[in-house]
Order: structure tokens, then C-alpha cells, then sequence
């Protein structure tokens, strides 16, 4: 919160709005997105712009509900929200969601959401999981544009770049020496800055070219094809029912 209020105070002093408020959102946590869901439907009368941007990577870890960390951080919590405040989306039309994905979506080789549900230490792969995440996001994107046709509400996955980020904060010691000491004055040359790798979301937010563009996925603003297994309709038609009952939608 600390952090946010001082990226509200930035914003404030460079633009001169001030009708700018942070929130607190723990995506680890189906209550705690709830609560943050009914906050903002108590205070906004509309909602015209919804950016679904977060990720966590790093070891096996559960969150409180139980769900393998990932999966719930980076899906099922964006799911849920995305459902909590879409009515009133549906009233504020036109409106976007925009699904900040990642090119990983194509090393995911399988979605077996029986799997997810029992995995385990040591069965977890922190990258598999990242990846089939990242898919889930371009799969969600898919079916929620099929379920909202004629709504004026649209929305879109992308994938922003490789970007200087504290993604990797949690990577194991030896392996963010190397990233760091070793690897990064190369990095440098292709990674974008934050301003850069912000630039396809904002695209996708506001600019006109995208008016009533929908269930694409997006890299550079432009589209691009995401996978073969995130444009299988069958697929993100399993994915939405399996969301629905974990977080008991």
C-alpha cells in the first residue's frame, strides 16, 4: 500500500489529477478480491476500463483456499474479479478488459485442471505452471468475448514484452546472480522499460483503433496468434466451468 500510495502521489504531481485512489487487492486471496470487487461497486457507478495485470512466479506454494499459488494469483483471481464487476461493465458500455498475458502461454504443452487441483511439491515445475497460466489468460480472453457479444464490452489478451519487472524476484539465489551479474548488461539490449512494455495495454485501453475489436491476442499493438491450444474453443469452454466451480462463482 505504501508503494501505492507513492505511484498515486507521482501521478498526481505529474498530471495534476487528483481523482486517484489505491486500493488494496491480495490476489492470493478470493475473499480479499471480493471485498475489493464490493468496494469498488459501492463507490463507482462505472467501470469502462478493466486491465487485469499481475503475476506471481516462484516455488510450490498454496494459497489459503488451497489452490496451487499460480494458478490462483495469476488466473483464477483475474477470473473471479473480472466476473464480480462485469454487470457493471455491462451498464458503463463501451467498455474493455484488457488481459495482460505472455508469449510463455505457448511453452504450456497440456491443461489437465484435474492435475492442478492435486499437485503437489513434488510434481510442481514453477515454469509449466507460469506458462499454463499465462494460457489460461489468451483462454479466458477467448471465451468471455464469445460470452459478451452484442454487450459493448470487449476484451483482449496481450502479451507486453520481455520487461524489467520484479517478476523474478523469487528465483532461487544462484540463478538471480546469473541473471543479474552475469546476464543482464545483455539483457539490457532486448528487455523493455516499463514505460515500453506498458504501451500495448494502454493501446488496448483507450485507443480507437481497437473500438469493438475483441478476443484477440495482442503482442507490439498488433495482433498476433496466440498457440494452437489457446484458440481451442473447447478448451477455454472447460477452462471457464472449471474457474466457475474453484472459485465458486
Amino acid at each position: 500500500m505504501q508503494r501505492g500510495n507513492r505511484a498515486a502521489s507521482d501521478i498526481t504531481q505529474q498530471t495534476g489529477n487528483t481523482n486517484v485512489v489505491v486500493r488494496k487487492l491480495d490476489l492470493s486471496s478470493f475473499d480479499s478480491v471480493r471485498q475489493f470487487a464490493e468496494g469498488v461497486l459501492d463507490t463507482e457507478p462505472r467501470i469502462h476500463i478493466l486491465v487485469n495485470n499481475a503475476a506471481w512466479v516462484g516455488q510450490f506454494a498454496q494459497t489459503d483456499e488451497g489452490i496451487e499459488m499460480q494458478w490462483q494469483v495469476n488466473h483464477l483471481s483475474h477470473f473471479l474479479l473480472t466476473n464480480l464487476l462485469l454487470e457493471r461493465m455491462k451498464a458503463s458500455s463501451p467498455s474493455r478488459i484488457v488481459n495482460v498475458s505472455s508469449r510463455a502461454h505457448a511453452w504450456a504443452k497440456s491443461l489437465d485442471m484435474e492435475a492442478i487441483r492435486t499437485e503437489t511439491a513434488a510434481t510442481h515445475n514453477k515454469y509449466i505452471a507460469y506458462a499454463r497460466s499465462k494460457l489460461a489468460n489468451v483462454l479466458f480472453t477467448r471465451e468471455l468475448s464469445r460470452r459478451l457479444k452484442g454487450t459493448g464490452v470487449t476484451v483482449n489478451a496481450l502479451h507486453p514484452g520481455g520487461v524489467q519487472t520484479e517478476l523474478g524476484r523469487r528465483m532461487p539465489k544462484l540463478m538471480r546472480f546469473i541473471m543479474i551479474v552475469l546476464l543482464f548488461p545483455i539483457l539490457l539490449l532486448f528487455v523493455k522499460t516499463s514505460r515500453q512494455g506498458a504501451q500495448t495495454s494502454i493501446y488496448l485501453a483507450v485507443s480507437e483503433e481497437v473500438d469493438g475489436v475483441t478476443g484477440h491476442y495482442f503482442s507490439d499493438c498488433a495482433v498476433k496468434d496466440a498457440s494452437a491450444m489457446a484458440r481451442d474453443d473447447d478448451l477455454a469452454r472447460r477452462l471457464w466451468e472449471h474457474s466457475a466451480s474453484m472459485t465458486a462463482l
